[in-house]
This record gives C-alpha cells, sequence and structure tokens, in this order.
C-alpha cells in the first residue's frame, strides 16, 4: 500500500527510508536558476481533509514508522498553527516517531517568530533542510537565490536557536571559474558564522530545461568547472571550516565527481589528506555517466 504522489517527488538523499507526505506541493519563491525540481507545479497548499485522509491510511499499514519527511520543497511555508495540527497528528499517529523533517528556505524561518519555532519544534517537527548553495553575495544574486549570506547566517542562527536539527547543502561549482575562489571563501564564513549539524556539498549539475536561463542569468560570463578544479574548490572549503562543535560533513552526493565524508573538526585533518591523495589518483573520479541528482 503507498501514497498517490504528485510527481515529481524530492527528498534528501538521508529520507530514503522515510514516509514522505505531500503537504505542499511544488514551492513558493521557484525562481533558484540552478533548480528545475518544481518547475513543473504551481505552488499550492495540501487541505486538510486529504493531508488527515494519508496519514490515517499510513498509519494502518506502515504503524512502525520511524522518519517522515514533508514534502514537497516549500512545507514550512505553511501557517504555523496548520505544521503544528499535521505534526501533533503524526505524532498521534505513529508511536514510534523519531523525526519529522522538512526542507526550509531561509525566508520560510526568517518570517517565522521565535515563539513559532518553538512551537513546531516542541510538536515534533525536529529537522530542516537548508540550501545555502553558496556564501557568496555575488553568486547568489546570480542564480536567484533570493537571500543573502547575512540572512542564511541569521536563518541557520534563528533555527537552531530554536533547536532544530539543521541539515545545510553547498554547491560546489556555483560561481564557475570567475568567482570559484569568491564563492567558496565566502561559503566558509557562513559555514563558520553558524556550524549547521549536518553540512553536504554537492557539484553544479544543470538539467537541460534550465541552462540557458542559468547562463544568461550569469550576462555569459559563466565557465563551468572541469573535475580538478571542483575538487580544488572542496579542498578550499573542507581547509577552512573551523568549528567547536561538530558539523557531519558529507560530499558523496550522485553528483560529485569525488566523495569524502567526515567530522568536524575531528576529521579535518583526514579529509585534506584523502582530498590530496584523489587528486593524485585521478582514477578515482566518478564516472560522468554515473553522475547526478
Amino acid at each position: 500500500m503507498s501514497l498517490m504522489y504528485d510527481p515529481p517527488l524530492y527528498r534528501p538523499p538521508s529520507e530514503a527510508r522515510s514516509l514522505i507526505f505531500q503537504v505542499t506541493l511544488g514551492c513558493s519563491f521557484n525562481e533558484c536558476s540552478f533548480c528545475d525540481m518544481y518547475r513543473s507545479k504551481e505552488y499550492s497548499e495540501r487541505p486538510w481533509d486529504q493531508v488527515k485522509a494519508e496519514i490515517d491510511l499510513m498509519a494502518r499499514h506502515m504503524p512502525n514508522t520511524k522518519r517522515i519527511f514533508l514534502a514537497d520543497g516549500d512545507a514550512l511555508n505553511l501557517d504555523t498553527d496548520y505544521i503544528v495540527k499535521i505534526v501533533t497528528y503524526l505524532k498521534n499517529k505513529f508511536s514510534k516517531i523519531e523525526r519529522i523533517a522538512c526542507y526550509a528556505m531561509p525566508m520560510n524561518i526568517l518570517k517565522k517568530k521565535p515563539e513559532e519555532l518553538l512551537r513546531m519544534r516542541k510538536a515534533g517537527l525536529s529537522m530542516l533542510y537548508l540550501g545555502i548553495e553558496s556564501g557568496s553575495d555575488i553568486v547568489l544574486r546570480k542564480v536567484t537565490k533570493g537571500a543573502l549570506g547575512s540572512t542564511i547566517i541569521k536563518a541557520v542562527n534563528k533555527a537552531k536557536t530554536a533547536e532544530y536539527t539543521m541539515s545545510c547543502m553547498i554547491i560546489l561549482g556555483l560561481g564557475g571559474k570567475k568567482y570559484s575562489k569568491e564563492h567558496i571563501s565566502q561559503t566558509v564564513k557562513v559555514i563558520n558564522a553558524c556550524s549547521p549539524n549536518y553540512v553536504g556539498a554537492l557539484t553544479l549539475y544543470l538539467e537541460n530545461g534550465i541552462k540557458d536561463e542559468f547562463i544568461n542569468k550569469y550576462s555569459g560570463e559563466f565557465e563551468r568547472l572541469n573535475d580538478d578544479e571542483a575538487l580544488q574548490e572542496l579542498k578550499e572549503l573542507v581547509s577552512g571550516i573551523e568549528t567547536k562543535t561538530d558539523i557531519i560533513f558529507r560530499a558523496n552526493h550522485g553528483s560529485n565527481a569525488y566523495t569524502v565524508k567526515g567530522t568536524f573538526p575531528h576529521d579535518k585533518k583526514e579529509m585534506l589528506k584523502q582530498i590530496d591523495w584523489m587528486g593524485k589518483h585521478p582514477e578515482t573520479v566518478r564516472h560522468p555517466g554515473l553522475r547526478g541528482f
């Protein structure tokens, strides 16, 4: 027995075994030039009778569910009372639930009052996935992110104050060759200023439908990084991250040419050694045909 999803359906890699409920469809912003996940949908919010019916159905067929992900890309855009209603009902219907998570844009978090974030957290929403993408304001404007480095820092710290587990993503190569140094140096500053619980490094991968849009917004000055240059960005990123609290780091996404993982600050030296070794052994690169989101 399964849910009738409204495709396309996306979720973070770490939610591969989670039960997914689409409480929203699409993305209310939907302007990031590097993302085509929800271009085929208009943003809408699922009514309670539909959401409740699906929860009831799956509670009967999958009562031992431990992890739930609220899709699509913009669940946190819902009214706080509605989110609390959904999460509270989930907690009541799934007695073994350990984690309820969703995507969150910086603007989603910043428009919520601190007491609203606390209400949702106490109800059971415990983890938020936020795309940093880049810490560079230049790059963020080029790709129409709808956020700046300072607002990303503010959003992550605001959510952490409300005791959310924060998993953040950055995109290697997003600044192209021209802004590579700016992209990584400013991304390091953002990560160091907010120390997310998790940081995942992906590599820029443009679907055919958005390539022209992405390049046009760069005014024709975008040059894609090759694998060696992306590895250099990864090295500079790992080198620059300084934290006193643990950050679980992963650069093992399917889009990456090379993979590395570890936990800051303990594994930093070992990760850098691994990156240097991979740079000297190009045979370890993942074949282009096997990459993608």
